[in-house]
């Protein structure tokens, strides 16, 4: 077999045994820079109380890099050949992804997208390189390949028209090449759907997931290791253990649904799931940002309000558990985590933050974790009470 250059045909849809393949791991360990650059401009702005003016900037580049990281993985599920050039194009867009990551200060400081956009015309050319060899190769596929082709590059011509535009029409701009991106894959699919396996789409949307994830460990082990300067302490303790049970809960309900039997028996629901994702990852890595600033107020004087450090947690917890919910119910016949049980939870944890003044920052972090856990009991007997039912 040739492993220089082999034909760029799509995989089969019910393909045994697919799985993430090494390569695709490597690639996802860029993606651990670029949301660990995102979460820490998140939390600075935090800290020193200007949240609100870096929600939007949080929500653009985070949309950037999980836009990149996404149109990756359904190419791959569809295309991967695992050949030399197939692995060097994927190396090409590892590179994209590190100069988007370093990026990220300018784009939360001064507004200024040039090195994102230059990453991510990076990130394109290594994905345009796979679909024009699938156009060559896969006379089945062609019209579908040409049409991603088409629309990728069309749109990337956009993204760099709008590094010369006025500042004033950023925004509008974005919204308008955001729309533009998501619409793509509407208009390619409409010669013949992207041959993406469920089971190997599922496994990789979960791996993510835990990338995500993991920037909350990694951000309570920063602001531990900075709090410990000031010596140990009860309420540090308090306050990066429930970082981490909340990180863990949180994780237990994600992987409760089970996301691949959706897409293999619903299929034709795949993009009602898939862009969906993109607020409820936008949501996990904001949890980072709510621990980290939790274990911070520990031993630090932030500038921000009560009210807000809350918020910073309790918003996207909140958010976390309805888009669960939300996500899952078109695509399963029952969804492990009940709708009046996640609903109740969300409103419980939204109220949280305005007792901040009688259980302090931290008292609102241990509830918020507290009535997390208690919704995965609930979904875990749910979940237990159903299996016992079928089996009876």
């Amino acid at each position: 077999m040739n492993v220089l250059r082999k034909l760029v045909i799509a995989r089969d849809i019910d393909e045994p045994h697919r799985k993430t393949t090494p390569l695709e791991l490597l690639f996802d360990l860029t993606f651990v820079v670029a949301v660990a650059s995102v979460v820490r401009q998140l939390t600075h702005a935090v800290e020193v109380g200007e949240a609100g003016d870096a929600i939007g900037p949080f929500l653009m580049v985070f949309f950037s890099i999980w836009w990149a990281w996404n149109q990756f993985t359904w190419l791959a599920s569809a295309y991967d050949t695992d050949d030399a050039l197939y692995r060097l194009f994927t190396m090409l867009q590892m590179g994209g992804v590190l100069v988007l990551a370093a990026g990220v200060p300018m784009a939360f400081d001064s507004g200024n997208f040039a090195a994102v956009t230059i990453g991510y015309l990076i990130l394109r050319l290594g994905l345009l390189a796979t679909l024009l060899r699938a156009i060559k190769d896969d006379p089945e596929t062609r019209a579908t390949a040409r049409r991603y082709a088409i629309g990728i590059s069309i749109v990337q011509v956009g993204w760099l028209l709008r590094l010369l535009l006025p500042a004033e029409l950023g925004m509008l701009s974005f919204v308008f090449l955001v729309i533009a991106e998501l619409a793509v894959p509407l208009w390619a699919d409409r010669a013949a759907v992207l041959s993406w396996h469920p089971h190997h789409i599922a496994e990789r949307y979960g791996k993510f997931t835990i990338l995500v994830l993991g920037e909350s460990v990694l951000s309570v082990t920063i602001a531990v290791q900075e709090a410990l300067q000031d010596g140990l302490s009860s309420s540090l303790v308090i306050a990066s253990v429930t970082g981490l049970v909340l990180v863990f809960a949180l994780w237990w309900l994600y992987f409760s649904v089970p996301a691949a039997e959706g897409l293999e028996k619903k299929r034709e629901r795949y993009l009602f799931w898939n862009y969906g994702h993109y607020f409820l990852y936008a949501a996990l890595a904001a949890v980072g940002t709510g621990i980290e600033i939790a274990v911070r107020s520990v031993t630090d004087d932030l500038e921000s309000s009560e009210l807000i450090v809350g918020y910073s947690l309790a918003l996207p917890v909140a958010l976390v558990i309805l888009l669960l919910w939300f996500l899952h119910a078109p695509m399963v016949e029952t969804v492990s985590i009940p709708r009046s049980a996640s609903a109740i939870a969300a409103v419980i944890i939204l109220a949280l933050p305005f007792a901040a003044p009688l259980v302090g920052t931290i008292g609102v972090a241990v509830a918020v974790t507290v009535v997390t856990v208690g919704l995965l009991v609930v979904a875990v007997l749910a979940a237990n009470r159903r299996a016992v039912d079928m089996m009876s």
